[in-house]
């Protein structure tokens, strides 16, 4: 690993307390770049700065960050500024799931999935965006980087307010391309499988509570047996590394992309 890949990037990264996004908040800074990880959960998002920090590579800060709330989103980018002088990257990875088969869905469950994982996406790349187009031309390009799923490429019938709202993300993705480059930003993403994380210990609990799955462990085991080609379910540390591949120089060329990391579960 080059320690030097991110050297002088500052980077606005959400949902960063745990899962995901910590690992790519601490493996970013490791390589040089300054982080500001926002998360609803400010304690954790404290913690991962600690971290950070103590290692001594890149720097970090951390704030409190309802995706949901522009004001809170215009916070964060501020805050990133502030600290550290400019925004060159804003990875947009809050999101969350909760299954219900297809006729139990409703508006509540339809509503808060959207509202994180669609609105939050779109109210951080608009307020990213702002900060890169008054920076200048010059400064760029400019990364926001939207964290999609294998969901935003297929469709399960147990999660489909959490497939809608990933399908927005790679809307985004290809919209915000197109809406950006003029000022020289790029907007790509990344589509996880199956990860253990936080996230997915609680979906499995939860496939089990709906009566999808008999036993705890079994959602990961059984798709990693049925439809993960390498026939393994993925961890944090397999996503880091497309996630710094797309916040550095080695992908300037690219934008409105939505690279799969799933083991095979999806062929584009």
């Amino acid at each position: 690993m080059d320690p030097n890949r991110l050297k002088g990037k500052n980077v606005m990264i959400t949902g960063a307390a745990q899962g995901m996004g910590a690992a790519i908040a601490e493996y970013y800074a490791a390589q040089g770049a300054n982080v500001c990880i926002g998360d609803i959960n400010e304690a954790g998002a404290n913690e991962v700065a600690a971290r950070i920090n103590a290692a001594g590579n890149g720097k970090a800060i951390a704030l409190k960050l309802d995706v949901t709330k522009r004001a809170d989103n215009a916070a964060a980018v501020a805050a990133t500024v502030d600290a550290f002088g400019s925004l060159n990257v804003a990875l947009l990875n809050a999101g969350l799931n909760k299954p219900r088969f297809f006729m139990d869905i409703d508006e509540d469950n339809w509503d808060m999935i959207m509202n994180v994982n669609a609105k939050g996406v779109l109210l951080g790349m608009q307020e990213a965006a702002r900060q890169m187009i008054e920076q200048g031309k010059d400064g760029g390009p400019y990364k926001i980087i939207n964290v999609g799923s294998i969901a935003s490429r297929t469709t399960f019938d147990d999660v489909v307010p959490y497939c809608c709202s990933k399908h927005a993300v790679l809307a985004m993705i290809t919209g915000g391309a197109r809406a950006l480059v003029e000022h020289n930003i790029t907007v790509n993403g990344y589509g996880p499988g199956v990860v253990r994380t936080e996230l997915w210990e609680q979906l499995d609990k939860d496939l089990v509570e709906i009566g999808k799955f008999k036993n705890p462990g079994e959602s990961m085991d059984s798709l990693a047996a049925n439809m993960i080609l390498m026939k393994r379910y993925s961890y944090p540390n397999d996503v880091i590394g497309t996630a710094a591949f797309l916040a550095s120089p080695e992908s300037d060329y690219m934008t409105g992309q939505l690279i799969m990391i799933d083991g095979g579960m999806v062929m584009q």
